[in-house]
């Protein structure tokens, strides 16, 4: 078993070399005792409290400065503009939560006064409110080192309504951990808050999927594959006392093109449509996994013009080699799919040296698709499958054999 993290950098090539020890047996358990006995105090504190706590957290992101972004850039290979905007997003939402917290509405008080007189019995004073649950596991997305991770929404929403909060601190940059998590503790001890109100833990996936079914956690909050969502939210079922597990996971997110869209606006929706693929080397959450078209002269020119922007757009650095590798494993299996074919790809070669991600569009018929399941399946990264249709009838089959996505697009004119 390995002994500490280390993070590779897509961006250099090669290992950072700082190395974070893997929290020790001990070093959990207490996590776990400093959170349980933090539960109560912390669930006192006034919503006002609360709210400058959460304020704090983001003046003390702003206050790491380029120091934060550097590290996370080197560790993630995301642009230092983007990773700006997420910052400012991230203390955003800190800030969005202590506003609601002052205005109080979200806690769903409900007051019934008492009726003495009622007949043919009185009522009593009836009084309800949100109560905080408890500690609460939070683990973080690779995709989004900030705003949904170790500060991100879970961790904001979950403080906001009077957890403490122990982060899972995600192996691909443990060093943006590190420093987010001493600017949440450093918030915790000027705003007065319990020792154990946040913690941050390093463990493996495994060790960390056991510890949900520790006595002392409470709920679960999860951003990723839809296959660690689901062993985590069937490991918390199978606790002698269920808990909740808030999951954000894979998706497809199909985007639908009607004949009269395709018609009248081709050329612009293949070029947007390009350019939302290859995003972030495809690794954003809403990325379009799924292009729906009914097949006509319309939609055979529409491929054409896709097939044009994919063959001029470049490859990219991915976040990790775990998330490279298993990106070039699915598109490996598409490619041994005799129904599938393969319609576009950046005329550039990868380098796999920097871990970087070919940007791909495959097709395949709407029977086809229908009769393989796996392949509504996600491959996190600028790869899209193309359903070619028979008819809108077919096309609302296609649809309706689908799961839960986050999002779903149609163009569409007013005669579609």
């Amino acid at each position: 078993m390995p002994t500490s993290l280390q993070s590779f950098s897509t961006l250099k090539g090669a290992y950072i070399p700082t190395p974070f020890p893997i929290s020790s047996a001990a070093e959990v358990e207490q996590v776990l005792q400093d959170a349980a006995a933090a539960s109560i105090p912390f669930s006192k504190k006034t919503f006002i409290e609360r709210a400058e706590f959460l304020e704090a957290i983001a003046n003390e992101i702003m206050e790491l400065g380029d120091v934060l972004l550097e590290k996370t850039h080197e560790e993630t290979a995301l642009p230092l503009a983007r990773l700006t905007g997420e910052r400012g997003r991230t203390c955003t939402q800190l800030k969005l939560y202590a506003n609601l917290l002052r205005n109080g509405s979200w806690c769903d008080a409900v007051i019934d006064t008492a009726m003495p007189e009622r007949q043919p019995l009185p009522r009593a004073d009836l009084r309800r409110i949100l109560q905080p649950i408890g500690p609460v596991l939070v683990f973080g997305a690779s995709n989004f080192p900030y705003a949904y991770s170790t500060a991100g929404g879970d961790t904001a929403s979950a403080l906001a309504a009077g957890c403490p909060v122990i982060v899972k601190a995600h192996s691909s940059h443990p060093g943006t951990n590190e420093l987010i998590a001493s600017a949440i503790i450093k918030a915790a001890e000027k705003s007065g808050m319990s020792e154990g109100v946040f913690s941050s833990l390093y463990l493996s996936h495994e060790d960390a999927i056991k510890l949900v079914k520790h006595k002392a956690i409470k709920a679960v909050g999860f951003t990723g594959s839809r296959m660690v969502g689901m062993l985590l939210f069937h490991t918390a079922l199978s606790r002698p006392d269920p808990i909740p597990v808030f999951a954000e996971m894979s998706a497809v997110n199909p985007v639908v093109l009607l004949q009269g869209a395709i018609k009248i606006n081709n050329d612009k929706i293949a070029k947007d449509l390009a350019a939302s693929i290859t995003l972030g080397a495809g690794q954003f959450c809403t990325n379009p996994g799924l292009i729906l078209l009914v097949d006509d002269e319309h939609s055979k020119r529409f491929l054409k013009n896709l097939e044009h922007e994919i063959n001029t757009k470049e490859p990219a650095a991915m976040l990790n080699k775990n998330i490279c590798k298993a990106y070039i494993d699915g598109l490996q299996i598409r490619q041994q799919s005799s129904f599938v074919q393969l319609l576009a790809k950046s005329v550039k070669e990868a380098d796999s040296d920097r871990c970087e991600a070919q940007p791909v569009v495959y097709s395949v018929s709407a029977v086809d698709f229908l009769s393989h399941k796996e392949l509504s399946e996600e491959i996190f990264g600028p790869a899209s499958l193309v359903v070619v249709c028979k008819s809108n009838d077919e096309l609302y089959e296609v649809l309706s054999s689908m799961d839960g996505q986050l999002t779903a697009t149609v163009h569409a004119l007013a005669e579609d």
